[in-house]
Parts: C-alpha cells; sequence; structure tokens
C-alpha cells in the first residue's frame, strides 16, 4: 500500500514500482552550506543508476515491495557505486533473496595526446581535472549499468576495452569483500518487516471479511497487521512488523479458511421407539440425551415428568441413563421423551 505508482502517457492505470532507491546528496556530505530541499537532477540522476544495477537482481518471484534510501554523509569520490555496494548489503541484512551481489566502481582517465592513463575509484579532484568519468557496476558474471561523462571528442575502442577490464578487476575486489561481509550477516527476524502470502479458497473470501467487514477488522486490530485479499485468485497477502503476529494472523485466516467436516449421517430411530440414552447435558429448558446411535435428541422439560416441572436437574443428573422415547426423528433434530411417563 506504501508502493510508489507513476503512470506514463501510453497507459491505460498506472503501474506500481517494486523496488524504490531513493538517493540523498545533501552539501555538507562535500563541505558546503547549503539548503536541503528536493531532489535535484544530480540526486535523481545517480539514484537511478543505482537503482537500475540493483533492481534486476531482485527476483521476480519476490513480492514485497522494497525501498532503499541511501543517506550520503561524505563524499569525495563516487557516492552512487557506494550506493550499490552498501544498498545490496543492506538488502541481505533484511533478507531480501538477492539473486547475486553486486558492486560498482567509478574509472577516471587523464589523456594527453597518445599517452594515457586509467584511474580506478577516482576521487573528487580526478574527477574535476581529468578527462572521463566512467562508472561501471555488475555482478562477477556481467554488467548491471553503466554511466560515461567525457570530456574528449571521442574514445577509441582499445582504450574503452582496457577501461572496462580495469573495472571488473575492482569490481570484483569488492565482490570478494562484500562476499565476506556477507556471511557475517546475523539476521534479525524480530526487527524486520514480514510478508506471508498464501492462498485459500475464493469462496472462503466472504467469511474472511465477515459481515460488513467484522471478521477482517477485527483480526487486522488484533495482530496488527495489514491484510490484502484477491477475490478472484483467492490469494491472501499478510504484513506486519512482529513476524510472530503475521504467522498468527495467517493461522487464524486458514483456521476460518479450513473446509468444513461434511455433517455426520445417522441411522435414524423410527419414532415410538423406545431406547436406552445418557443424560450428556441439562439445562433449562430440558436436558441433550445420547442415543444408542451416536445421535443427540432433546428432551424438553415436558416431558420429563408427567407433571409439571421447575427444574430439570430435581429429575435428572448428567451422566443418567434412562430409557426415552423417539417422538420425533430427522438428521437435524430428535425429540424425546421419558419412558418411564409417555
Amino acid at each position: 500500500m506504501d508502493r510508489q505508482s507513476y503512470e506514463n502517457l501510453t497507459d491505460r492505470d498506472s503501474q506500481a514500482e517494486r523496488f524504490m532507491l531513493h538517493y540523498n546528496f545533501p552539501g555538507f556530505s562535500v563541505g558546503e552550506a547549503s539548503r536541503v530541499g528536493a531532489p535535484g537532477r544530480r540526486e535523481l540522476g545517480h539514484g537511478n543508476l543505482a537503482k537500475r544495477a540493483i533492481e534486476c537482481l531482485i527476483p521476480k518471484s519476490y513480492e514485497p515491495i522494497v525501498r532503499v534510501v541511501s543517506e550520503i554523509l561524505e563524499s569525495n569520490g563516487s557516492s552512487s557505486m557506494a550506493t550499490i555496494c552498501a544498498g545490496i548489503l543492506s538488502m541481505k541484512a533484511a533478507a531480501v533473496p538477492m539473486l547475486k551481489l553486486a558492486a560498482g566502481i567509478a574509472m577516471g582517465l587523464v589523456k594527453e595526446g597518445d599517452k594515457y592513463a586509467i584511474l580506478s575509484d577516482i576521487i573528487g579532484l580526478e574527477d574535476f581535472d581529468g578527462d572521463m568519468d566512467f562508472k561501471v557496476a555488475g555482478t562477477r558474471d556481467g554488467v548491471t549499468a553503466l554511466q560515461m561523462d567525457i570530456k574528449l571528442g571521442g574514445l577509441d575502442f582499445e582504450l574503452l576495452r582496457a577501461a572496462l577490464m580495469q573495472a571488473k578487476e575492482g569490481r570484483e575486489h569488492i565482490l570478494t569483500l562484500m562476499e565476506k561481509a556477507a556471511t557475517d550477516i546475523a539476521i534479525n527476524d524480530s526487527i524486520l518487516p514480514s510478508t506471508e502470502i498464501f492462498h485459500i479458497d475464493t469462496s472462503k473470501i466472504v467469511d474472511i471479511i465477515g459481515q460488513a467487514g467484522k471478521t477482517i477488522r477485527e483480526i487486522i486490530e488484533r495482530f496488527e497487521v495489514a491484510i490484502d485479499l484477491d477475490r478472484e485468485k483467492g490469494r491472501v497477502k499478510v504484513v506486519g512488523r512482529d513476524k510472530s503476529k503475521v504467522t498468527g494472523a495467517k493461522e487464524h485466516i486458514l483456521t476460518i479458511a479450513k473446509p468444513k467436516a461434511p455433517a455426520k449421517v445417522f441411522d435414524l430411530i423410527e419414532p415410538g421407539t423406545v431406547v436406552k440414552g445418557k443424560v450428556k447435558k441439562i439445562v433449562d429448558f430440558g436436558a441433550f440425551v445420547e442415543l444408542p446411535n451416536g445421535q443427540e435428541g432433546l428432551m424438553h422439560i415436558s416431558k420429563v415428568s408427567d407433571k409439571r416441572i421447575n427444574n430439570v436437574r430435581d429429575y435428572l443428573a448428567e451422566g443418567d441413563e434412562l430409557e426415552v422415547k423417539v417422538v420425533a426423528s430427522s438428521q437435524a433434530k430428535v425429540e424425546l421423551a421419558n419412558a418411564k411417563y409417555y
């Protein structure tokens, strides 16, 4: 429900972002006293670059919406590449099942005539005075995002190839460090938002909602979760901050949606037949008696004795065995009378 929605000019309906990356670059990160406001063009560009590098590594089957916020506190290098490395590890720590780890590195170039030097992991001065800012992000198997700012009139193939290969070496070195860091991550389920997605019979959706939404509101308040229902597919999505409560809500919903056992079919006893029964429960208006066929029948207070009585317990007690006469019999209801008097 908190996902970011957007509309394209050619779309009829709005769409939703499954992965959001917000990149913040305040002035103080580079020693400037500047106003903090809405993200500028630079922030949007660097954020989108990092987003492209990471988004393709989230499995398409992963349902929850993910939002990563990158706060740049100090910068003298490529903060967008740092966002990729830190963003991937933070998602691993949040138990997001990433397909692979990705890292990014910013490459530079200083060129005079036919001489050139390719720089790895450039700092601000090298970016400012150099001839190229070449950002490469990806996994060990390939590139997921790439961006180049160049001040030269062009770049020949061999120089570009050398820059890509040097970036690959740097990226693999960073990935080695990240892989080691990833093995040390201890996931704390108690502080992570939890999501459960499951399916129930579509006919049971109305039971989950309840009359005027009463049942689903009670579940939401009791377990402190958000619930999303798909009436057509029977899909249920439960989201909450406490994993144990999310699991509890899921079990509660499955209990409501559990198919009811078919009603037991009894061999009916013919009306007028006298059988031995056992008193199972006494109520103000009579007594429930268990019959030999497993069915329970009601002996109304007026049929306990041939006299008018005010309290059934004066004549019967739970567990008593007595002979009863079947007055009327059906699968849903059996009427009895005390055979001693009727």
